[in-house]
């Protein structure tokens, strides 16, 4: 018998460290292949597809991310569903909602702004259990002018030298509609620093490792290891590159939220 095709819109969220990002990947862990799995599981069947808006890269966490769920079997009964998912996910992947949806809606292509935050903090080394949430830098940083640094970010930009390995046709531009670092008052624990502080991204969508890379060089310029006048160049002369020297580690970064405009 076959069934009208059916469309759902999962919202999770997950600790992103012991998985090898969203998508899924031979021989890894990734939180595509548990979800499907689960899905798989829990429906009886695999007759089903998933897309995903806001993938992750490997350790990086999502406090609220959406799938798109493809079926082509009978209709869920949602009330149902859903804690029965909970229930098989494993302890660091929990749905949040299900809902159900149609063919028009696209969530590759409908807009959206993502918010990402990359927590971290410096100075003498803090509790291990902070890994997974935090990265921490040994250095003292001047947080004024980093924050001066990151407001450079907003606005429309030719981020070339903020993309890892871009090619000649690579599309560098984007707009970031907030960039700020403030004091950490989101994410809380008594095994957190006293102090800690976060970098808020907001936009439509970034390049490839584009915020870990930005958040490297505004650890730089808080190292005092070049002036803030570099940060305006490299992004007012994309084409003399600066050169990616290092990326800011995965676990400090945070998918916050992922809002659809309507």
């Amino acid at each position: 018998m076959m069934h009208k095709r059916k469309y759902y819109i999962i919202k999770i969220q997950y600790l992103g460290f012991r998985f090898h990002g969203w998508q899924k990947q031979p021989d890894v862990n990734t939180v595509q292949r548990m979800v499907e799995r689960t899905l798989a599981y829990v429906l009886g069947h695999k007759k089903f597809k998933t897309l995903a808006a806001g993938r992750t890269d490997a350790k990086v966490s999502a406090n609220q991310a959406f799938i798109e769920m493809f079926l082509d079997e009978e209709a869920l009964i949602l009330e149902d569903f859903l804690p029965l998912f909970n229930l098989n996910l494993p302890q660091d992947i929990r749905a949040i909602s299900i809902e159900e949806t149609d063919e028009k809606f696209n969530i590759i292509q409908a807009p959206k702004l993502k918010e990402y935050l990359y927590l971290f903090s410096f100075g003498e080394k803090k509790h291990p259990f902070s890994a997974p949430f935090m990265v921490n830098f040994p250095e003292e940083l001047d947080i004024e002018l980093m924050k001066q640094g990151a407001q450079l970010f907003e606005g429309r930009h030719n981020f070339r030298n903020y993309t890892y390995k871009p090619t000649p046709t690579t599309d560098t531009f984007g707009e970031i509609k907030v960039c700020e670092i403030v004091k950490n008052d989101v994410y809380t624990a008594n095994f957190f620093p006293e102090k800690s502080y976060l970098l808020r991204v907001v936009g439509e969508g970034f390049k490839r490792n584009q915020i870990r890379i930005m958040m490297a060089k505004l650890i730089s310029l808080g190292r005092g290891e070049f002036d803030i006048d570099f940060i305006k160049e490299s992004l007012a002369t994309p084409e003399k590159a600066v050169g990616i020297t290092h990326i800011a580690p995965a676990s400090g970064l945070i998918l916050h939220a992922v809002n659809f405009v309507k």
